[in-house]
């Protein structure tokens, strides 16, 4: 009996001591397997830590996916600069690897660089309808159009790009046609969800896909990337539709002419106007040329519902009286040569603001843009205009989620790995304070920066290396030839204007033989300043004749030498600045 027992518990250490060395071979085999495993890579070239230039890349082994290509306003110190679009550099060297371009939905800051990009890559865009619309007018503009392969998606479709799948899942935000996306990976599914915000009664009756949205986070999400522009915000946004009120209420019983004016992107806001100008008789006309682009584009494409003969020609607004029209104007940022800020300015050459004038700004200014926008309500109230902006009647509101819909989207997916996009750094922050407080592990959230490289699968997610990225200028027909010395040029030459000095030289002798001519731009008035232009030519000439006396005939040492003593004079008896630029002629 005790040979038998003996025996069985032989056996069972022997099964355990197998089962042991089983279950180590599979661990190390799940290690190994772990270990070998690719990782996707995602790498923001735009849109983090600024509003604007939103491109981000999607990296899988041989396959890369874009989401979005969009522009950037210029800066207050970048004097001249017309737009800024994202550095394209790392797709350049990774061209071959692209299988195209996905568009979330059609505002400036998403599409605005896509002619840029197509002039160095040629690759196939995949957006809803109304984006394909607004995309085509930027590509006809610059001649690309019949070369570009442009695929509409409808919301709710897949398309399959290299060894990744990119579904469009319907959203609300301040234009048609947005939608999130869900690119399926081979290490898992990770949701962007563009910009959006949770309306319940959108302008187009197109709610958010909930549905979807929940299926994918009871699936199991790898990581979301979510819009934080209102990241600070608490509480709900208002739904687009109040504004509707909001202007019936100033539409009803006016016998002003209404110049409206707002967003020419934002669709949805538009066609509140139109129903409000249709309910009290009232012709429509258009100015701005990105407006009639837009109002052009989405009524054809079925966007912006009117009957036929509302929209009259700005040509033909002096045929009808001030109570039977509506004008729709770009210029709610006060921009410099927009249409409002020369109506205001009296230069318009189509429409004449006059006291009988009812002007609503149906937008906020964007942060940097506020005393232009002040300038403009002063100018046109100072015409004698009535002016109804933010202030004053709660016209306008944002197409970004708050904290509570930013909340709604966390829980509906509920991913492994959170990435806050879309804001600068103190709004990133507060997105992922959020996160936090719905009980994410911070080890589990990336604030990540542009041209960073964040790799992950469904073991583990790591910022590694970065890529090249920056911000490209487009000033006049060029682009990227402005860099960061020429706008520090530029700030010096705006702040303390310039001196040229001019020299004549006979090259035989190595003598100046005629001058020095000092002229100076934007820094004193020479007429009231003789004295100060005299004293200057005499410091040239003090120094030209040490130069002399010491037999220096090299012009590259005979110019800085005259700029740094200068310079010294210069700031030592007027406290400025100015650029000094030597010229020296040769006989």
């Amino acid at each position: 009996m005790d040979e038998i027992i003996k025996k069985e518990e032989e056996v069972k250490k022997t099964n355990y001591k197998k089962r042991k060395t089983s279950i180590k071979k599979r661990e190390n085999k799940l290690e190994e397997i772990k270990f070998k495993k690719e990782k996707l890579k995602i790498i923001p070239l735009g849109g983090l830590l600024e509003i604007g230039k939103n491109i981000t890349v999607f990296e899988y082994e041989n396959d890369i996916v874009l989401v979005d290509c969009g522009l950037a306003f210029p800066e207050d110190d970048m004097l001249g600069i017309d737009l800024v679009i994202p550095d394209i550099t790392y797709l350049e060297k990774n061209k071959e690897k692209i299988r195209g371009l996905v568009i979330t939905h059609g505002h400036e800051d998403h599409i605005g660089s896509i002619p840029y990009l197509l002039k160095q890559i040629n690759i196939p865009i995949y957006a809803t309808k109304l984006t394909v619309g607004l995309i085509e007018h930027k590509l006809e503009e610059h001649k690309l159009l019949r070369s570009t392969k442009l695929k509409t998606v409808n919301p709710g479709q897949t398309i399959t790009l290299g060894c990744m799948k990119v579904e469009f899942i319907r959203m609300t935000h301040s234009i048609p046609d947005a939608c999130s996306l869900a690119i399926h990976t081979p290490v898992g599914t990770v949701v962007h969800t563009g910009d959006f915000k949770i309306d319940y009664t959108p302008i187009d009756g197109e709610t958010v896909d909930f549905k979807r949205l929940s299926a994918l986070g009871n699936k199991g999400v790898l990581a979301l990337m979510s819009d934080s522009t209102n990241a600070e915000r608490k509480g709900y946004t208002m739904s687009e539709s109040s504004v509707g009120e909001v202007l019936d209420k100033l539409f009803i019983n006016c016998t002003k002419r209404i110049v409206v004016a707002t967003f020419a992107s934002n669709v949805h806001r538009i066609q509140q106007i139109v129903n409000s100008a249709v309910k009290y008789k009232r012709k429509i006309a258009v100015c701005g040329r990105s407006m009639i682009n837009t109002i052009e584009t989405a009524r054809k494409l079925g966007y912006i519902k009117v009957p036929d003969n509302v929209f009259i020609d700005i040509d033909m607004i002096k045929s009808y009286p001030d109570e039977n029209l509506t004008i729709i104007t770009t210029g709610s940022q006060g921009e410099t040569m927009s249409a409002l800020t020369r109506m205001a300015a009296g230069e318009h050459r189509k429409v004449s603001i006059t006291p009988n004038d009812l002007v609503i700004i149906s937008a906020n200014p964007i942060p940097g843009n506020e005393n232009a926008v002040s300038k403009v309500i002063d100018e046109l109230m100072k015409i004698g205009a009535e002016v109804v902006y933010n202030a004053l009647e709660a016209i306008h509101v944002s197409g970004h989620a708050c904290q509570e819909e930013q909340k709604l989207m966390l829980s509906l997916i509920r991913p492994k790995y959170f990435i806050p996009v879309h804001g600068e750094y103190r709004q990133l922050i507060a997105h992922s304070q959020t996160a936090q407080s719905l009980g994410m592990s911070k080890d589990n959230i990336f604030i990540m920066t542009n041209g960073r490289v964040l790799e992950l699968n469904e073991y583990e997610a790591s910022l590694t290396g970065t890529v090249p990225f920056g911000k490209i200028m487009v000033d006049g027909l060029g682009v990227g030839d402005v860099g960061n010395i020429v706008l520090r040029d530029r700030q010096k030459l705006s702040q303390d204007g310039l001196i040229i000095v001019v020299l004549t030289m006979d090259s035989s002798i190595g003598r100046v033989v005629s001058g020095p001519d000092v002229i100076s731009r934007g820094f004193v008035y020479v007429r009231e300043s003789e004295n100060l232009m005299e004293n200057i030519k005499q410091v040239i000439r003090d120094e030209i004749y040490k130069m002399e006396e010491k037999h220096i005939t090299d012009w590259s040492t005979i110019k800085s030498v005259i700029r740094e003593e200068l310079k010294d004079y210069v700031f030592k008896k007027t406290k400025r600045d100015p650029m000094i630029l030597p010229i020296i002629m040769e006989i």
